[in-house]
């Protein structure tokens, strides 16, 4: 599935660009969409498997093969394991530019893909397509399943919870013994599990990269290394503070998550919804689920950033609209969790439109200082879609 924001972006990348790029973690789904949208346009279309070695033969002489197709849209799957081919479909777009020529679809970002970042550069716009997200599939599964196995389907659908949790390691390891190396990466499978497992640890804190690096043994450089791999891999994503001239000394790491819940949870050994009641990564982890629930409706040219000062004012989440405007967010499991008096000293610093805290559940209300207290469900259908 795909959210209604991404599905629009998508239909207009389709009509207007030569190339169109579907990205993501591998099992969510990319190619059953991609073969659902060609299947309603009609159009003729060629689709090559690079997994498969038959079609990796058929691109031996690439250049005469898609030229004979070029009548056709061309799919290719798993383009990342073909990285000598982002030059050629350059050229040849070039040569004759029209939209709908190349669907492109792989399990690494452009900033990983560096020969298509360069080659590609105008000619190609991405559409990343993400695990289930709670807005998807509200109504049908429960939140509190959702949260804690995350969104990949088939962890997400299963019946038999034992599979869930194998499903999810067996996905960590195909990630860290293959796909690593297809990617061109010489990692030891061992070394970055165990960086997995430690950054795991840290969800919802701050990025301390000499820190990590010095109790793993490792150098600064090849942790970076290792955080923009798997970042770049949609596992991981770091929250950069927001940076204003309001005369504070401000925080200037980055906040450090786990994107999939499940993912997580598997890293820190959670396997049921008591479990991880009683874990201490409990409020970073719902922390972490919401913010991602929000990146997954966003609205194109919205930034999100976390608020803290050397002197105690700290907001969870700050969204910047591309207005400009500024929403601070306060994130609570809990209705009866007391809100930091650092919020209220953030909002004083950055003055947001407004204020709001988001708990698991609840009936939506504000509070006497303008602050609106909402369980997630409302802010991600009602509030957050009236957002400018």
């Amino acid at each position: 599935m795909i959210t209604r924001i991404a599905s629009q972006i998508l239909a207009e990348n389709l009509s207007y660009f030569p190339i169109t790029g579907i990205i993501g973690p591998r099992q969510v789904g990319k190619t059953t969409l991609a073969k659902s949208l060609l299947t309603q346009v009609g159009k003729p279309f060629l689709w090559l498997d690079l997994e498969l070695e038959s079609d990796v033969q058929k691109l031996a002489e690439a250049e005469t093969y898609l030229r004979y197709h070029q009548d056709k849209w061309v799919v290719i799957d798993e383009i990342q394991r073909l990285p000598r081919l982002f030059p050629l479909l350059r050229a040849l777009v070039d040569e004759h530019r029209k939209a709908g020529r190349f669907m492109i679809l792989g399990s690494a970002s452009p900033h990983i893909l560096r020969e298509s970042s360069e080659s590609l550069a105008g000619r190609i716009a991405y559409t990343e397509l993400c695990p289930f997200s709670l807005s998807e599939i509200e109504g049908d599964i429960s939140m509190e399943k959702h949260w804690l196995r995350g969104g990949f389907p088939e962890a997400l659908l299963v019946e038999k919870e034992t599979i869930v949790w194998r499903w999810l390691d067996n996905f960590l390891s195909t990630f860290l013994e293959r796909d690593l190396r297809l990617l061109g990466y010489e990692i030891a499978p061992q070394s970055m599990r165990k960086a997995l497992q430690m950054l795991a640890s840290i969800h919802g804190n701050l990025l301390n990269v000499s820190e990590i690096s010095r109790s793993m043994g490792i150098s600064t450089t090849t942790l970076n290394r290792y955080l923009d791999v798997l970042e770049g891999s949609f596992l991981i994503a770091r929250l950069p503070p927001y940076f204003a001239n309001i005369g504070k000394r401000l925080v200037k790491s980055p906040k450090f998550y786990v994107r999939d819940s499940g993912i997580l949870h598997t890293l820190l050994g959670i396997h049921s919804y008591e479990q991880l009641l009683d874990n201490r990564i409990l409020g970073a982890s719902w922390e972490g689920y919401v913010i991602e629930q929000i990146r997954r409706i966003s609205f194109e040219g919205w930034q999100f950033f976390f608020y803290r000062t050397q002197t105690g004012a700290e907001a969870d989440l700050l969204l910047q609209s591309s207005k400009g405007n500024l929403y601070l967010i306060e994130i609570k499991f809990s209705m009866m969790a007391n809100i930091s008096k650092g919020f209220f000293q953030s909002a004083e610093d950055l003055m947001p439109k407004q204020k709001y805290v988001i708990v698991a559940k609840g009936e939506l209300y504000p509070r006497a200082d303008g602050t609106i207290v909402c369980n997630l469900s409302d802010f991600l259908k009602e509030i957050f879609p009236a957002l400018d």
